[in-house]
Order: structure tokens, then sequence, then C-alpha cells
């Protein structure tokens, strides 16, 4: 039996292949995520078991430990973490991964140290890719969960000089690449290697702003799979190899679709310090006046949306950080059973993640088929009664479509401002991710409902109730 065992582990790597590829399929839309998230955990699952019994495999009871562990911490994770902190969970696992793929390269080029023979050239160069791409993501990814969790500023951070020595460490690490397929067992050469692959990373994320963290968290993800792929080979296994490719794939895929969704290149995301402290674009715009608002109460907003025959929701992260998304489902429901359409409009970039918006609203239960994306629901907007924006800023500004001189211009919005009313909840008058002020706030048809998002959205429930 044990001469087919290795064809039982290809052909089992080949279905969890198709059922990584089949969930990937189904997590592109919100009504079959959580069936494609399923069948990839089973494609784990089964790719973990067919590892476990290659003959490779030595020590059961070190990966029975680690597989315990990590399985406690997996679950309690899950279960603690809240919602509004899950890019900063996806950033901290995007940095784990790649820290398990460098620490794999790491101890194969020493257990070929060990051997006392010259290590194969192919082996050297997938070990130091490994080194070089796991590393940068580990240390780029905990940069990103610091600024997310605020531990560091959010703002871009620079200093003189800060691209031409990035680009000496880049001229170094290539150098000592190349030194050491040539000499490969310079334990020296190797060691400074690893090092510079971590500086990189923490220098590749501090100048990026919180404004474009769904990028970065994209980008690094699939940094994460390039990382796994990379291993893979170090290694020999398949599975890790089309695993890591498809995520990295997939992130690439995704990271274009985020910069697109902002109008930039993933050059100026990069290098482009967005987001710095002291942008003045988009102040007023053409018509900021003497900037103005109009604030009205609950029991006023309440009677705009109850009358009114449509409503557009537009989220954003002010509704995650109140945790708002149940108050906003049962505004919802209270609308319609008066008659009134109730639709979400949902930006790629709202949020501190990619699909962050989708995934709250999926847990509040909002129904998928009133969820809709920027271009389909923008040539609704000027039909639409209201616009309710919930702690969104950057994503709903006007000086995006005329500002030249706003750092924002050019990015796709949500047009609420061409609604016939725009009701805004917001704790106050702050500038967005991007550091600019919103004009949309001083029009004319703009009402602002000050308070924090939860409180506001219950006391509107209420109120609702009412008429």
């Amino acid at each position: 039996m044990t001469e087919f065992l290795p064809t039982g582990i290809q052909l089992t790597y080949l279905v969890a292949a198709c059922l990584f590829i089949l969930g990937l399929k189904k997590l592109g839309s919100p009504a079959t995520a959580r069936t494609g998230n399923q069948w990839a955990a089973v494609g784990m699952l089964l790719a973990i078991v067919a590892t476990l019994l290659d003959r490779q495999v030595l020590n059961y009871e070190m990966i029975l430990v680690g597989l315990l562990i990590g399985s406690v911490l997996g679950a309690i994770a899950a279960y603690k973490v809240e919602m509004t902190a899950m890019p900063q969970m996806v950033g901290l696992l995007n940095g784990l991964g790649g820290l398990a793929s460098a620490l794999v390269a790491v101890g194969e080029f020493w257990r070929l140290l060990g051997t006392q023979q010259a290590i194969p050239f192919d082996a050297n160069l997938s070990i130091i890719s490994s080194v070089f791409i796991g590393g940068v993501t580990f240390t780029g990814s905990m940069i990103a969960f610091a600024k997310l969790q605020g531990l560091i500023s959010g703002s871009p951070i620079t200093f003189p000089l800060q691209q031409p020595i990035n680009a000496l460490l880049l001229v170094s690490f290539a150098v000592a690449s190349a030194y050491l397929l040539v000499v490969p067992d310079n334990l020296p050469v190797f060691l400074a290697m690893v090092g510079i692959s971590l500086l990189l990373g923490v220098l590749f994320v501090i100048p990026i702003g919180g404004g474009d963290m769904p990028v970065v968290i994209s980008l690094l993800n699939s940094l994460s799979g390039v990382a796994a792929a990379a291993a893979g080979f170090v290694v020999m296994n398949n599975m890790l190899i089309i695993a890591g490719a498809l995520v990295g794939a997939s992130g690439l895929i995704l990271t274009e679709i985020m910069c697109k969704a902002m109008n930039r290149s993933l050059a100026s995301v990069l290098f482009g310090a967005f987001g710095k402290a002291g942008a003045s674009g988009g102040a007023g715009g053409a018509d900021g006046g003497d900037k103005n608002v109009h604030s009205i109460d609950v029991e006023e907003g309440a009677m705009m949306l109850g009358y009114a025959r449509s409503v557009v929701i537009v989220p954003g992260y002010g509704m995650a950080v109140a945790q708002a998304q149940h108050a906003v489902r049962e505004l919802a429901d209270g609308l319609e059973k008066l008659g009134v359409e109730v639709k979400y409009a949902i930006h790629p970039v709202a949020g501190r993640m990619p699909g962050h918006m989708n995934v709250l609203l999926a847990e509040a239960n909002v129904p998928y088929p009133q969820l809709y994306d920027m271009d389909d629901i923008n040539p609704q907007l000027e039909q639409t009664d209201v616009a309710l924006v919930i702690g969104a800023n950057d994503v709903v500004n006007p000086a995006a479509r005329h500002d030249s001189a706003s750092p924002i211009y050019g990015m796709p919005i949500l047009e609420v401002d061409k609604a016939k009313h725009t009701i805004v909840i917001k704790r106050g008058m702050s500038a967005g991710f991007a550091g600019v002020d919103n004009e949309l706030f001083y029009k004319d048809k703009t009402m602002m409902l000050f308070g924090s998002a939860r409180d506001v959205v219950s006391k509107l429930v209420a109120e609702v109730k009412q008429l």
C-alpha cells in the first residue's frame, strides 16, 4: 500500500486545489461567501491531512502541539475579535503567513548548511525569494497592524532621503543575493539578507497613510501568498505552491480593484505619502462660501426618512466603530414597513479593508439584493429622496469630482450630493482619512445629524416607529 501513498497524496492535493478554486469563486459574492469559505476550509483540511501522511514528516508530536496551539488561538481570536478590529486581524494573519514562509526558508538553509554539501542553485534561489518576500510581508504587516490598532500614528511617516535609503537597501539585498548564489554557504551574508528584508518591510509601510490601508492589506495579502508559493518551492510541496499562487494572484487582482476605486496607481499609494498631515485640498470646493452647516435633530431626521419614497443608506467606518449595523438594519426594516424603498450603497474602499462594509451588513443579516456597488447605485441617486450617510467621509466628498488641488481628486465617489436630500450622521466635523474637509457637509441639501452612529440610529428607529 505504501507504494501508492505518494499518488494518493498528490490526488488529495488535486482535490484540495479544486476546492480552493471553487471556494475562491464563491467568495466573489456575499450570498455565497460563507459556502466558499467552508469549501476552502475543507480543502485546507485535506491538504494538511495529506501532508501529515507524507513519509517525509518525521515528528508528529511537535506537529500536533503546533496544531493544538494554533487551533486554540485561532478559535479564541475568531470569537473575541470585534468586527471593527477585523482589518487588524487580517493584517496580523498576513504577517504571520509571511513569517512562516521566511522561517521555512531559514530552516531549510540551515539544514542544507549542516549537510556539508554545496547548496543547489535552484534551492538557494527559492530560499532567497522566500526570505525576501516573507520578511517584507511580516514586518510590513506588523506596521499595518500597529497603524490600524492605533499603536503608532496612522499618518504617513517620512524622513529625509527615505526613498534613496530604500533603494540602497534593495540594491544591497540584490548584491548579497548574487554573492550567495556563488558562495552559497556564507551564513553572515544570509543573516544580513534576513535583516535587510525585515527592515524593508518596516520602511515599505510607514510612509503609507491610513486612507490607503485597504490597498496595503490587499497587497500584503498577495505578498503572503507569493511567500507561501516560494516556500513551496523550497520544500518541494505542490499544494503549498498552488495555494500560495492562488492567494498571490487573487490578492494582486484585489489590489488593482482597490487602486482603481481610488483612481490612483499602486506606485502613488506606496510612495505618495497620501493623507500626510497638512493636506488642505477640498476644503470647500467651488461653493464652500462661509461654510455654514445645516443641522437637524433626530425627530426631523425620522420624518424626512419616514415620508420619503426611497432611501439609500451609505455605511462608513464610523458605523463600524459604533457597531451600529444591527440598528441600521432595524431602521431599514422600520422604513420598509412604511412603504419606503431602502437600498445600501457600498464603496469599494469604505472602511479599513476590502469588503469591510459587506461583512458588517452581512453580520446584521441585511438582504444581499439590497447591497449595491458604486457603479450600480450612482445613476439612481438623482431619483433618491434621501441619502443617509452613516460615518462615511472621503468616499462621498464631491471635491473628488472637481477640485484638482484635493488629494482625492479623481477618486470615484458615491454621488450622494445628487440626491434630493442628504442626511449625514457624524460625531463632528473632523476630516476623513485623507485629511481634507468634506464639502458635502456644507451643501444646502445636506443635513447634519451629530452624535454616535449607534445612538443616533437607535433614536431614529424609535421615532420612525411612531410615524
